[in-house]
């Protein structure tokens, strides 16, 4: 008889899992310790990071991409005098500490704005200037002073990091303009921190590929040695290839030392790319690093002994289980084989023995009918046999059992509960992170409505009658080069659409232009629209409109290990929300004290950060935020805010840890019951319940149908035994 076939495997396997279940239970039910940070503390810095990371690689992304954008826009035909250039670079864009025109072919400079640029950078030794020593300002490109700074020279395009003799640190753009004779275009901004919040406590470097501090923000820790081992391993690890569909980069946490009770949560993202994405400040090799002191917690979360309990009790019912189902199942099994098979070898010298359990009884007494009939006798029915307690019900009440065990695990013991320890961390980031969320969404909208006003510039740059074809083709340009519009037009001073590229247009007919702003274009419908109006200079009231895809505002908001995270206007209608959750537009925030809170943030506008609180509600809690938009700009009239709700039961606490794991162990005990006695149920149980069914009908004088087994295992066994039997009987010699 095959020893992986019949009830032998199923019992076997059920047994040793739930062997192994008592194990786990026993093992992952351990205490646990506060000693050290909670890991979502450390978490959560390691988010932070990664937020900052974001921020800073998006602002520098953005201001390549404008001088980039401005050089092609102001190079050929619409290529004018330098100064008039600088100009207009200064209207639309304030972001720069300086601009200038130069010569690559003399070195000459042709018009600069703002600070001194670092020109020897940018041409080499050709500029004629030791070291990083700047060309004086001069609006006059045939100032002597300011002209002749060498001969030749090649300028490497796109952005690079310049180390000032200050000390401070400038990141060049050079972009290239096209016309009668090569010039190129040259920016220098600051390499600021990201828009995280510091505070007194957390503080912030960023780094380069060196592990050199290019910036920093909050209290000074580069000195220290666990802040020099943070910069180094995040250093190292800015140039691995990030995975995908997770941050665009490598990051990372780690605990630094302390003082006392008190140990440094840290957290590191290196500002990279992810494969395939196109990004020039991913290639600088920045890197963020999070600080922030924390207090230990000595207390524990005890599992231990109830963990040791469990595993007992399961083992205890693993043995009586195990007992149940051999003397109700395997053994009569296989003494039904063995006395079936006497009777198929003609051994009919005494009486089939007498089963217990409502299917081995059937098929004895059908055997023993069968036996009386071999001998001479006649075909009786023998009836189903009433008494005792089925297969199937020892298995349902072996099932019974095991989950009386395993569904408290899974659904009633260690749970956490809404009073779970919540550390003021843990608060204090959502607030940081909403408010970078918020400062992220609102600088994005900004850039859009200062890329609006650069296409304005070069529209009014052109006659006003000029055709439409001529506009709309740098409409399509930016519509391509910008994935944030759904649209983008010009109307005139009646609202009339003149020229546009993508989506129709949403501006009100008949109503003029906005002033330069960011405008909520309605309050109810499907999706919401949202546009930035530009007005053409000298343009009589013209204005360039860029509508912004919504599928951008929910990119902005979406952010992992923040929860569920909305933006909202000014009557608290959800505008956009993170991509996990998805929303319906204008609808209200999903809950009471979200809109309190947003309430409370609304109403402190000069603030330059969030408000947020744990929230404990009945059997649950979560931490809220929210964040106005601050700092104004094109966006200052809508009066946006982030709101931002994680539950405490997705963060890595030591309570939830313990209630996970708990389930863990109820699931897999429910799992290894239902998975083994459902086979153990479908292999031997229905087939066996089958099988009394045919003895009783061979018994009472079926001879016609022939007898096949389903398996080849103890049940299928004794069928082919019966079907020997029929044989016989069905014999001349053997009919009565």
């Amino acid at each position: 008889m095959p020893l992986l076939g019949g009830a032998r495997p199923p019992i076997a396997a059920l047994l040793a899992l739930l062997l192994a279940v008592a194990g786990t239970t026993a093992l992952v039910l351990g205490d646990r310790d506060r000693a050290l940070v909670d890991e979502a503390v450390l978490t959560s810095q390691q988010h932070v990071a990664e937020d900052g990371a974001l921020s800073l690689r998006a602002s520098l992304d953005e201001s390549v991409t404008d001088i980039q954008r401005a050089a092609a826009q102001f190079s050929g035909d619409r290529a004018g005098a330098p100064d008039a250039l600088m100009d207009q670079l200064g209207r639309v864009y304030g972001k720069w500490r300086g601009t200038a025109v130069v010569d690559p072919g003399s070195g000459t400079l042709l018009a600069a704005r703002g600070e001194n640029i670092p020109l020897a950078t940018v041409l080499g030794d050709k500029a004629g200037q030791p070291g990083t020593k700047s060309v004086k300002d001069s609006k006059d490109p045939q100032d002597p002073k300011a002209g002749d700074a060498g001969a030749g020279g090649t300028a490497p395009l796109g952005p690079q990091l310049v180390r000032l003799p200050s000390g401070e640190t400038r990141m060049l753009v050079v972009a290239a303009l096209r016309g009668e004779r090569p010039r190129l275009l040259v920016a220098s901004g600051t390499l600021n921190v990201p828009g995280i919040s510091s505070g007194e406590d957390r503080s912030l470097l960023v780094v380069d590929s060196a592990g050199t501090v290019l910036a920093s923000d909050g209290p000074s820790v580069a000195r220290k040695a666990w802040a020099k081992s943070a910069r180094k391993k995040a250093a190292a690890e800015s140039t691995k290839t990030p995975e995908p569909g997770g941050h665009p980069g490598a990051s990372g946490r780690l605990m630094g030392t302390g003082r006392g009770d008190t140990r440094m949560a840290v957290g590191y993202a290196a500002a990279g790319r992810a494969p395939g994405e196109t990004s020039p400040a991913g290639g600088l090799g920045l890197s963020v690093v999070t600080s922030v002191e924390v207090t230990e917690d000595p207390s524990a979360v005890r599992t231990q002994a109830f963990g040791l309990v469990a595993a007992g009790v399961l083992l205890v019912l693993a043995l009586i289980v195990g007992w149940v189902l051999l003397t109700t199942v395997q053994r009569p099994l296989l003494q039904l084989y063995l006395e079936s098979r006497r009777l198929a070898r003609g051994e009919l010298d005494r009486p089939v023995r007498r089963f217990r359990g409502r299917e081995p009884a059937r098929v004895g007494a059908a055997l023993e009918s069968l036996r009386r009939q071999l001998l001479g006798g006649r075909p009786t029915r023998t009836g189903r046999a009433r008494g005792g307690f089925g297969t199937r019900g020892s298995v349902i009440v072996c099932a019974v059992v095991l989950l009386a065990w395993a569904a408290p695990l899974l659904l009633l013991v260690n749970r956490a509960g809404g009073g779970v320890t919540v550390p003021q961390q843990l608060v204090e980031d959502q607030r940081r992170r909403t408010d970078t969320a918020s400062d992220r969404v609102r600088k994005a909208l900004n850039e859009g409505w200062a890329d609006v006003a650069s296409v304005a510039q070069v529209i009014g740059a052109d006659d006003r009658e000029a055709s439409e074809a001529a506009d709309r083709a740098v409409l399509d340009k930016t519509l391509r080069e910008h994935g944030r519009y759904r649209a983008v037009y010009v109307v005139d001073g009646a609202g009339k659409v003149l020229a546009h590229a993508g989506a129709a247009p949403h501006h009100p007919a008949g109503k003029a232009a906005r002033e330069d702003s960011v405008v909520q274009l309605n309050t109810s419908g499907k999706e919401p629209q949202i546009a930035a109006y530009a007005a053409v200079p000298g343009g009589k009231g013209r204005a360039v409109v860029g509508e912004y895809d919504p599928q951008f505002l929910v990119s902005m908001v979406t952010r992992p290990g923040l929860g569920q995270v909305w933006l909202i206007d000014k009557a608290h209608r959800i505008v956009a929300a993170d991509r996990a959750h998805g929303f319906r537009a204008f609808t209200k925030l999903p809950s009471g004290h979200l809109d309190d809170l947003a309430v409370t943030a609304a109403k402190h506008p000069g603030k330059t950060s969030g408000t947020a609180v744990l929230h404990r509600g009945e059997g649950s809690s979560d931490i809220a935020a929210a964040a106005p938009f601050t700092g104004g700009g094109a966006v200052k009239d809508l009066g946006w805010q982030v709101v931002s709700s994680q539950p405490t039961s997705w963060l890595e606490l030591p309570e939830y840890r313990a209630q996970r794991r708990t389930m863990l162990a109820g699931l897999l005990g429910v799992t290894a019951a239902v998975a083994c006695l459902g086979w153990l149920h479908i292999i031997v149980i229905r087939p066996l319940r089958r099988l009394a069914d045919q003895a009783e009908a061979l018994a009472g004088g079926d001879r016609r149908t022939v007898l096949f087994p389903q398996h080849h295992d103890e049940t299928g066994a004794v069928v082919r035994n019966l079907e020997l039997i029929r044989q016989q009987l069905a014999r001349p010699s053997g009919r009565t």
